[in-house]
């Protein structure tokens, strides 16, 4: 349990949130390899634990401040376990529980020691390292299999099996297509990103979404597309998990929503982030054309037959049939999104081409054999004639997410939250004449939750957020058909420099 609180607090019950940033932790227990058990919650200065949907594991570090010599008398050598269970005061669903205890949870695995120092006479600092149980056993085995059914359930064989990952916690998966694949001696995590690369959503529209993530949360892991964190299954909108808004303190005990109106303190304070800062803003054009972000040609060939297919990657076209974070438009009116995309389709250049009209942005080579497995099938477990337009889909679709507009907030702990979630940022435009409280039309709105650092000291619960979204809230105004400025703009002249100027030796 935290150690801070209000003045006026008299008896503290773990069923009673006293404010925001309160929590329950009634111990830190490390486990040596022979069992035995040490309560070092005294000795923590800070926790942190990360999670994030690029990450196949959890991750986290713990700060001690050790008087008892605990390095020493134990011995800590990188094979012991962590346990402890963090919730939030009144919290009892599962949902809003970190539990890392013995007897219903899963302990983390310490695996390494760092940053040893002598802070005073008597007191040594140092940060011990842990991870969750399947981030080590990745590192300890291979996979070597062949598998013949829906790549979500070899996934799923993967993650249970007891030669294999042998995980004993939750899987949300998202059911994909069929086929054979054969994995050669990879480990747990390299062989689920291979089949992740080639995974498609079955009740996804055809050529629309391609390209799985495999992370782990404190609540369990997923399979899953970027479509499934920003939609309910392409059709409906997914519920926010939270509304978070920035409202600078007035030093009042008197809270008011974004709106005005009063609200609770301990909820104002839940959803009032700290501070907020944008990672990348503005999106680097150049960077993304060279990426195939918006345009990419897909040449593939197959060298037993001698036959080639060229399939290209349009961004806005491909845009139009998915959906992204901020997809209301498409949602209430059934119908196309494509004027929320993060970059408008006017045109960039004299010939009136829009930026997602240049294929030969990026040109990749890709090989496609049929019959391999005796299935007319190409790498992604389908017709072979789309192999080309699917790679450029999963290409252009994760670079809209790496490269996309990416928030961190820092915020009062909540521990239901995870990376996946989609959450609300409701952003005032900064305008002198803003006086409705107008929001910011291209940086408020719905975004996807990419990694979650949970910070716990002896005082409070903080987490930092980092989000991203890979559309604008309100559509870009002004698309036009036409490049401006062509009438004033002359035809390209090609000089020799030494025509005419023998004598003086040109320019």
């Amino acid at each position: 349990m935290s150690k801070k609180q209000p003045e006026s607090a008299a008896i503290k019950h773990d069923d009673t949130i006293e404010f925001a940033g309160d929590y329950n932790l009634n111990a830190i227990v490390l486990i040596a390899h022979d069992g035995t058990a040490t309560d070092i919650k005294p000795m923590v200065l800070e926790m942190n634990i990360y999670e994030g949907i690029y990450n196949n594991a959890i991750t986290g570090s713990i700060v001690l401040g050790d008087t008892q010599n605990l390095i020493g008398t134990l011995p800590i050598q990188g094979t012991e376990r962590l346990a402890f269970k963090l919730s939030t005061p009144g919290a009892n669903a599962d949902a809003h529980i970190i539990d890392a205890t013995e007897k219903t949870g899963h302990p983390f695995h310490i695996y390494k020691l760092t940053d040893k120092n002598q802070i005073t006479p008597g007191t040594v600092s140092y940060i011990l390292h842990f991870a969750s149980r399947e981030f080590m056993r990745n590192q300890r085995i291979k996979v070597s299999q062949s598998y013949s059914t829906e790549y979500s359930q070899m996934v799923s064989k993967i993650f249970t099996d007891p030669l294999y990952l042998d995980s004993r916690k939750k899987l949300f998966f998202e059911g994909t297509q069929s086929d054979t694949m054969v994995i050669p001696n990879l480990s747990p995590f390299n062989a689920i990103a291979v089949i992740g690369k080639s995974s498609i959503p079955r009740n996804a529209p055809p050529n629309s979404q391609v390209g799985y993530y495999f992370y782990e949360t404190t609540k369990g892991f997923y399979f899953r597309t970027w479509q499934s964190m920003v939609s309910v299954m392409g059709h409906t909108e997914r519920p926010i998990k939270q509304v978070f808004y920035y409202q600078p303190k007035e030093g009042t005990d008197n809270a008011v929503d974004e709106t005005g109106n009063p609200e609770d303190k301990i909820v104002n304070d839940y959803k009032n982030v700290e501070s907020y800062e944008f990672i990348n803003q503005f999106h680097d054009v150049a960077a993304n054309t060279a990426l195939g972000t918006y345009g990419h040609r897909v040449i593939t060939h197959n060298m037993y037959d001698k036959s080639y297919n060229i399939a290209d990657y349009n961004y806005h076209n491909t845009f139009a049939r998915n959906k992204h974070t901020d997809s209301m438009y498409g949602f209430q009116t059934g119908g196309s999104n494509t004027e929320i995309a993060a970059i408008v389709e006017s045109p960039v250049d004299f010939d009136d081409n829009a930026i997602s009209d240049y294929a030969e942005s990026r040109v990749s080579l890709q090989p496609s054999s049929r019959f391999v497995h005796d299935d007319d099938k190409g790498n992604y477990g389908i017709d072979p004639k789309n192999d080309g337009l699917l790679s450029g889909l999963r290409i252009g679709q994760a670079a809209q997410v790496a490269s996309g507009t990416k928030l961190r907030l820092v915020t009062k702990g909540q521990s239901f939250l995870e990376a996946g979630d989609l959450i609300q940022f409701n952003l005032r435009n900064v305008d002198a004449k803003n006086s409705d409280g107008e929001e910011d039309p291209q940086y408020s709105g719905k975004y996807v939750i990419l990694k979650i650092r949970h910070r716990i000291t002896p005082e409070e619960y903080k987490q930092v957020l980092e989000c991203v979204k890979d559309s604008v809230k309100t559509k870009w105004p002004g698309q036009i058909d036409k490049f401006p400025g062509r009438s004033s703009k002359q035809k390209g002249q090609v000089i020799d420099i030494y025509a005419g100027n023998s004598r003086s030796g040109g320019r």
